[in-house]
């Protein structure tokens, strides 16, 4: 029955925590797979008879679809309806997940991604809108504790995920174990979520275009440049130009346009929401860095296995499941902006720990340290959503949580890529200071000093004492990236001052009975 009015419905508590399984199961499934994969991938290169460079278009594929379909997800629902979209997304997404798991070539599962990074852009928005929507204005702050831990632990536990069915099954398994996911959620959708009110508002197809186009090139530049040598290959400077020029006829549109602009420009006159996504941008650039950093560090510097890696992890969404719960309770009693600042705190701290990292670091130092960080981005992500969209007119949440998504997602891509161009830039510069002092000069490395496995004087010694070289170069740069990452959340503190409590309102909601 739709809703009357566009803003709000708060449902019964029944019908409330039904919709909410069924819509937070659609967002875990989507967020899930966008690091479910990666721990699949030298698996896929041989059933699939690919090279590593061409494996990576699997995750590239989904990450580029789901970038360049985000924000449309704002007019689709309000040209549609959020219930109509929310089903289509999760059923597309669920038969593209069994294209994925079914592929026989490389061709087959980019295309299998593709759609499902089209099909998966709007799960996540638009499960923030409908739990925006139904839920009365004073508990905003739990649903998005609910909604933040969906968002926060389906990238964490990803890996894990991934590579115990790669291990325990086969990579197939990766992609097929959305299906059951994929169902309930659909069924839980149908039937207990409500329609709401759709307009006749046309879409601004030249600024949804540019935009799109922009997004999707700035993402390719981004995922591609470290394997291209950046600005040392022609697809780079294309990329980054297309980027550019596609995002400049989009702004100059957007801004000159008499008629309805694809982006909503009201969004950007409430300081609360454009601090928000800024805030956003650096928590996606943080928290998914981190996880882009972490595993490589235990399994190729530390041995340690996938599945280990996975549970030395896991302890972060421990953390960040815990804090989200105080948060969603103190939001209220307590400003929000004081808890965000808490959040960065602790979230600095678990960072300057990780610059403390070394080859000889017991487990529990990993597992310390990713805890803290899960406590303090936790802590962070629920004040900070219920503070960005508590000046916003409810009748702007369609559009404002695709931007709002968009910004972590845009955050999270270039956080990765910064983060590995450095690790491998400081790794060289590492590893050519290091060399300088392996000499039959320097008395530590005299044949009577150095381990015979370490023989300057044999070629296999040689090899040993490079590859050993090499790995604490690597531990070197693994450490400067931490030490930016620190850096990154103490300087973003000071623009939490931008944002302000929300004035006392009556809840615009309207309750649909059931």
């Amino acid at each position: 029955m739709p809703a009357r009015g566009a803003a709000s419905m708060v449902l019964d508590a029944r019908t409330r925590a039904f919709v909410t399984v069924s819509v937070m199961l659609a967002t875990i499934m989507q967020v899930l797979d966008s690091t479910i994969a990666n721990v699949a991938l030298p698996h896929m290169e041989g059933g699939l008879s690919a090279t590593q460079d061409q494996i990576t278009w699997v995750l590239t594929s989904y990450i580029v679809a789901a970038a360049i379909g985000t924000p449309l997800t704002g007019w689709l629902a309000g040209r549609y309806g959020r219930k109509r979209v929310f089903l289509a997304s999760v059923a597309g997404f669920t038969v593209a997940s069994i294209a994925c798991g079914v592929s026989a070539s490389l061709v087959e599962i980019i295309g299998a991604r593709l759609l499902q990074g089209l099909f998966g852009a709007a799960l996540v928005p638009l499960s923030q809108a409908v739990m925006l929507d139904i839920n009365p204005r004073e508990k905003h702050a739990q649903a998005m504790a609910i909604w933040g831990m969906g968002v926060t632990i389906g990238p964490i536990l990803g890996p894990a995920l991934g590579g115990w069915l790669t291990d325990s099954y086969n990579w197939r398994w990766v992609f097929y174990v959305n299906v059951p996911i994929g169902i309930i959620a659909f069924l839980g959708i149908l039937v207990f979520m409500t329609e709401t009110t759709v307009s006749a508002r046309k879409l601004d197809l030249f600024g949804f275009a540019t935009l799109g186009i922009a997004i999707g090139a700035l993402q390719l530049f981004l995922d591609r440049g470290e394997v291209q040598d950046w600005f040392g290959s022609v697809e780079i400077w294309i990329e980054s130009l297309t980027a550019l020029i596609a995002f400049a006829f989009f702004l100059v549109h957007t801004l000159t346009i008499e008629t309805t602009s694809f982006f909503n420009r009201a969004l950007a006159l409430d300081r609360n929401f454009v601090t928000g996504c800024g805030v956003y941008f650096v928590v996606g650039a943080v928290l998914y860095a981190t996880r882009a950093l972490l595993p490589p560090l235990l399994q190729n510097l530390m041995q340690y296995s996938v599945v280990d890696a996975g549970l030395a992890t896991a302890p972060s969404g421990a953390g960040s499941m815990i804090a989200m719960t105080l948060a969603g309770r103190l939001v209220g009693p307590l400003k929000a902006r004081n808890l965000i600042v808490a959040g960065f705190a602790i979230a600095s701290f678990s960072l300057w720990q990780m610059a403390g990292y070394n080859l000889y670091m017991s487990e529990s130092t990993v597992i310390w340290s990713g805890f803290l960080q899960g406590l303090g981005l936790g802590l962070i992500s629920v004040p900070l959503t219920t503070a960005t969209f508590s000046t916003l007119d409810p009748q702007l949440r369609g559009d404002g949580t695709s931007i709002y998504s968009l910004s972590r997602n845009i955050g999270s891509s270039i956080g990765i890529s910064f983060v590995q161009t450095e690790l491998t830039r400081n790794t060289q510069i590492a590893h050519s200071s290091l060399v300088e002092h392996v000499s039959i000069y320097n008395p530590l490395a005299r044949t009577d000093a150095l381990p015979s496995l370490w023989d300057l004087h044999s070629a296999s010694g040689l090899a040993a004492l490079n590859a050993e070289v090499t790995r604490q170069a690597s531990m070197i740069a693994y450490v400067d990236d931490f030490k930016l990452l620190f850096i990154l959340t103490l300087v973003v503190i000071p623009f939490l001052a931008l944002m302000r409590p929300a004035a006392a309102r009556p809840d615009a909601s309207t309750v649909v009975e059931h």
